[in-house]
């Protein structure tokens, strides 16, 4: 059997928080989603930690019940290039949707992005939920999701392709001969297919690490297909180790059948831990948190999953109304997750906002009580590690403080970078660039 490969961590910069009541916590820096200080502070923490990266979150379309952080926060290409410059090995992964933008203009962003950091950057492919995402970008109506994902893995095809444009010995630069590049080694994609029309070559050659790494975050059966086929890392989202491993073995098992090892993607949830240093400080966090968010605000914030739609129409005590179809063209595996565990579990809509606007994790605890699980997720391949985001406003500090070392002492985690790259550190291969494998095949 393979020796299972170390724990891996991302940290999600979320500003103000992901909590949509975050904003008011008493320590908590109001202005943080738009403070380069406080971005620079929380990736130099993560890579303190020991991360593998960071990840920078985004989206396209806001009203006034957004939760505060996306109302006025970075674009992820640019603060990634930022914090670029003020670390050294950590990963620097951004999220930009496949839906709202052009292959060859984001395929030039990250691997600049790539060179820039020296072999860092990762990209979250995601085909943006929000139908009103199309009100800005000049389109009549939004992508259904089958079509939203068919688009995206020709693009990702696309992108992947133009990363290859220039082979990784092109550039002679001998000022003696006067050659600056070898021209067959420069190659033109010439793509034609349903969506994009694109000739190439990008006009940046590949970085140490070859490709960017590309995340993908959907949990659809269209996200694991897409994810299984053409992912090197999946972000999810869990709330117990039987969904978590549910979850890690479908996607892992559809990679096989796409001729690829299990080891080629690394599965990560994303969780929230509490740490105290007794069970009951940890549980008085939480409660802290879970005060900060009205009724009103968590039914705004439920509305959002499902195109905005006001469920303050409804009575709040009653069972969660029947949707329909509401929320399939959105957020689709999360939006049919709330509706079938609110019938399943006979809940209230007040029940339902409430639990969607201040979850309740399992990791929950001492530092021993964090770390014990998270090697049991990772024991029982539930996760290949965990993308963290900070539940309270000190919550990184807290856990690279006191859970890192736990990590590091029973040898499931790193205690030093093995890699500059974000692929050596997620142990991740480099990829061969098309036109030299055929070259050397041949």
């Amino acid at each position: 059997m393979a020796k299972r490969k170390k724990l891996k961590l991302g940290a999600l910069i979320h500003g103000v928080g992901g909590h949509i009541g975050a904003w008011r916590h008493p320590e908590a820096l109001t202005d943080a989603s738009v403070n380069i200080e406080f971005y620079k502070q929380q990736a130099q923490k993560a890579e303190e930690g020991k991360f593998d990266l960071i990840f920078i979150a985004d989206g396209l379309y806001i009203t006034e019940q957004s939760i505060p952080h996306f109302l006025n926060r970075f674009e992820p290409i640019t603060i990634l290039s930022a914090l670029g410059a003020v670390t050294k090995n950590i990963g620097l992964v951004g999220t930009l949707s496949t839906s709202y933008s052009e292959p060859f203009t984001v395929a030039r962003q990250f691997a600049s992005l790539d060179k820039i950091s020296g072999g860092r950057a990762g990209w979250n492919v995601v085909t943006s939920p929000l139908e009103g995402s199309a009100k800005n970008f000049s389109k009549k109506e939004h992508p259904t999701h089958p079509e939203r994902y068919k688009i995206a893995e020709e693009y990702l095809e696309v992108a992947r392709g133009l990363w290859d444009s220039w082979e990784d010995d092109a550039f002679v630069r001998d000022k003696e001969s006067g050659v600056f590049f070898d021209p067959s080694k420069l190659h033109r994609l010439n793509h034609e297919g349903e969506y994009f029309s694109i000739q190439g070559p990008l006009n940046i050659a590949r970085s140490k690490q070859g490709h960017p790494v590309v995340f993908q975050a959907g949990s659809s059966e269209a996200g694991k297909n897409l994810a299984a086929k053409s992912a090197d890392a999946v972000f999810t989202g869990h709330e117990t180790i039987e969904e978590a491993k549910q979850f890690y073995a479908d996607v892992k098992s559809r990679a096989a059948a796409y001729g690829r090892s299990g080891d080629d993607i690394a599965i990560l949830p994303g969780f929230g831990p509490i740490v105290g240093r007794t069970q009951e400080e940890a549980e008085a966090k939480y409660e802290e948190l879970t005060k900060l968010v009205t009724i009103d605000k968590a039914l705004a914030y439920l509305g959002r999953f499902f195109e905005h739609h006001d469920f303050s129409q409804y009575p709040l005590d009653e069972p969660f109304p029947e949707l329909g179809e509401l929320g399939g063209n959105s957020f689709k595996s999360g939006t049919d997750k709330i509706k079938r565990v609110a019938k399943e579990q006979n809940l209230t809509l007040r029940q339902v906002a409430l639990r969607s606007a201040t979850p309740r994790t399992p990791f929950i605890g001492t530092p021993e009580k964090v770390a014990d699980l998270i090697q049991q997720w990772h024991e029982e391949e539930a996760a290949d590690g965990f993308i963290f985001h900070a539940a309270t406003p000190k919550g990184l500090d807290e856990f690279v403080e006191l859970v890192v070392p736990i990590l590091q002492e029973r040898g499931i985690y790193r205690t030093e970078y093995e890699s500059d790259t974000l692929r050596g550190n997620l142990e991740l291969p480099v990829p061969d660039n098309r036109y030299t494998k055929v070259k050397v095949n041949s």
